[in-house]
């Protein structure tokens, strides 16, 4: 019994060994004995608690290396499968419905019947200082001697000029000399004499991109919309796919410096600009040609002074400009465009005619001619000089400055549709 109860002391298991065990082992369990008694105070030390410590270890260790891949494989999948799927197809498709109608509609016809709707309603007090006298000419009246003098004064008074008033006159006189009339026929017959005069010269201006830069020298009086014209043509160009370079050689105003320049930044096309007012003009251009050379630019729009009231001093400085670009290039400019004021009336004739003695006037750009009850002058200025009419201007914005088209501008000037 007494080795029974030892042995559950020192192993810590509830049942003794058989008999046979003691047995077996002889003397050696009760020799062992007295130092067992002398550990039992310290059951810590039992050799039972070290084969406990190396299981536990070795279960808890094998989890990690099975439970980490787990838990990232199942979560990664989710996320990363539908974000590619969705944006893809839905951001895909939405550029070529929205890009085609906010660029084609623009250069389309819609754009032309709204800007004839803007010529017709510009032209408006034009039509009224036109239309009216006439209408009161020739109601219910034949056309002999005296209603076609009456017409002649009535053209002249709306600023088409002596010339351009006596050959639509002379063409009522042949096609119907003596016959009645009504308003709306007359008004017909009116708009398609003037469109025989503009026609010739409704010819826009082709950049010819093959020269590196195509030149065009801008001219006119202060106050014309000279610098306006050659912000709007930047833009233009630039939206046709040119490099542009404007030169501001308008170097006494600096105005018309700084006026260029903020149209350069909107715009995106590079100012050459001088470094202080009254600087050289002419020396400003050619390095101006210079660096539109350098760069390849496909235009160069050269703005100048408009001080027409010390007429010598202008002509010197146009005529320098010219002589100096030619050093690089004897070509240019290859144009040469006169901007007027419809506004002004039959002072643009004169103004055109003082310009030609300067330089070469190759092309006209109107402008103003929205609210100006003197849009007649543009028959007269195709009639008396033949100088091709490039645009006409009805607004601020770019898109208010078009080509010239003869049909549309008759018809608006007489109020037809």
């Amino acid at each position: 019994m007494a080795l029974r109860d030892l042995w559950r002391r020192v192993t810590g298991k509830g049942e003794a060994p058989p008999a046979e065990e003691p047995e077996s082992r002889s003397d050696a369990p009760l020799a062992d004995a007295p130092s067992a008694e002398a550990q039992v105070p310290h059951p810590p030390a039992d050799p039972s608690p070290e084969p406990l410590t190396p299981e536990p270890p070795t279960e808890p260790a094998r989890p990690p290396v099975v439970e980490p891949p787990a838990p990232e494989n199942p979560p990664a999948p989710p996320p990363e499968m539908p974000p590619p799927s969705v944006p893809e197809p839905i951001s895909d498709p939405i550029p070529p419905e929205i890009t085609p109608p906010v660029i084609e509609p623009p250069g389309g016809p819609m754009r032309m019947g709204g800007f004839f709707a803007k010529l017709k309603q510009g032209l408006s007090r034009s039509t009224a200082k036109l239309t009216d006298s006439i209408t009161g000419v020739f109601t219910k009246r034949k056309l002999d001697d005296a209603a076609l003098e009456e017409l002649e004064e009535t053209l002249i008074a709306a600023d088409l000029g002596v010339k351009a008033s006596g050959r639509v006159v002379e063409g009522f006189r042949r096609t119907r000399f003596g016959r009645e009339a009504t308003d709306a026929e007359i008004k017909g017959a009116l708009a398609d004499e003037i469109a025989a005069i503009l026609g010739p010269v409704a010819k826009p201006l082709v950049i010819d991109r093959a020269l590196k830069p195509h030149v065009v020298l801008v001219v006119g009086v202060n106050g014309t919309g000279k610098t306006t014209t050659i912000a709007k043509l930047a833009e233009q160009y630039r939206a046709d796919g040119m490099k542009v370079i404007m030169c501001a050689g308008d170097t006494f105003r600096a105005a018309a410096v700084e006026q260029l320049q903020v149209w350069g930044s909107r715009t995106g096309a590079e100012v050459v600009a001088p470094a202080k007012d009254g600087a050289d003009a002419a020396g400003l251009a050619f390095d101006a040609l210079s660096r539109a050379r350098d760069v390849g630019a496909d235009v160069l729009l050269v703005d100048t002074a408009g001080r027409l009231h010390n007429k010598t001093a202008l002509m010197e400085e146009l005529r320098k400009i010219v002589r100096v670009m030619k050093r690089q290039d004897a070509a240019v400019p290859h144009s040469v465009l006169l901007v007027l004021d419809a506004t002004t009336g039959q002072n643009a004739v004169s103004q055109l005619r003082v310009f030609s003695e300067m330089v070469e006037v190759s092309g006209l750009v109107v402008t103003k001619l929205d609210g100006s009850a003197k849009g007649g002058v543009v028959v007269a200025l195709a009639e008396e000089f033949g100088t091709p009419i490039h645009a006409v201007g009805v607004g601020e914005t770019a898109a208010d400055l078009r080509p010239f088209e003869a049909r549309h501008f008759a018809r608006a000037l007489v109020g037809l549709e």
